[in-house]
């Protein structure tokens, strides 16, 4: 396609391995996205570093959980960059119980509070994060309380409404 899809799928390819594929689709206005399923966990600090090596931009992390993967007992993680105006998005599977993933906040400083986020409110451990302190949510609650009280479909309807917090509030171990 380009430089960057073929410097791309190479970079990620040494870093994570043959089986690495990058899935480039270019809309009708231009833009240009990838997607790669990494094939393991312990593929995503070699990738972010290759990434990062491409002077690729960590965008967001966003944490899902497709049906499909539920009933599996996975989880998914992506991790978005810009790359000079292309998206590529690196989505690593996970177990449900007990995820973990390396922080890529040492290669992206702006990782930060995003892996602090997953932390707090879902059932992931980032391991190697330099400040794993809570970022808003007091003490008292009780850990990842999205991951038990907030169904998916409450996220992607955007209802983050006073009554969504009374819910995650309601299990205050002070109340």
């Amino acid at each position: 396609m380009t430089d960057l899809t073929t410097n791309v799928a190479a970079a990620l390819v040494c870093a994570a391995g043959e089986q690495t594929e990058v899935a480039w689709r270019r809309d009708r206005k231009g833009v240009l996205t990838g997607w790669c399923r990494l094939p393991s966990g312990e593929a995503l600090l070699p990738a972010a570093r290759a990434v990062a090596e491409l002077k690729g931009r960590l965008a967001m992390v966003t944490p899902y959980l497709p049906e499909r993967a539920k009933e599996r007992g996975e989880r998914e993680i992506a991790y978005h960059f810009d790359l000079d105006g292309a998206t590529l998005t690196l989505t690593v599977v996970l177990p449900l119980d007990w995820a973990r993933v390396p922080s890529l906040t040492p290669i992206f400083r702006n990782c930060d509070w995003q892996e602090r986020e997953l932390m707090e409110l879902y059932d992931v451990q980032v391991v190697g994060h330099p400040d794993p302190r809570r970022l808003f949510l007091d003490h008292s609650l009780p850990h990842a309380p999205f991951e038990r009280l907030v169904p998916y479909s409450t996220f992607t309807n955007a209802a983050t409404s006073k009554a969504l917090w009374d819910k995650v509030l309601g299990e205050r171990e002070d109340a």
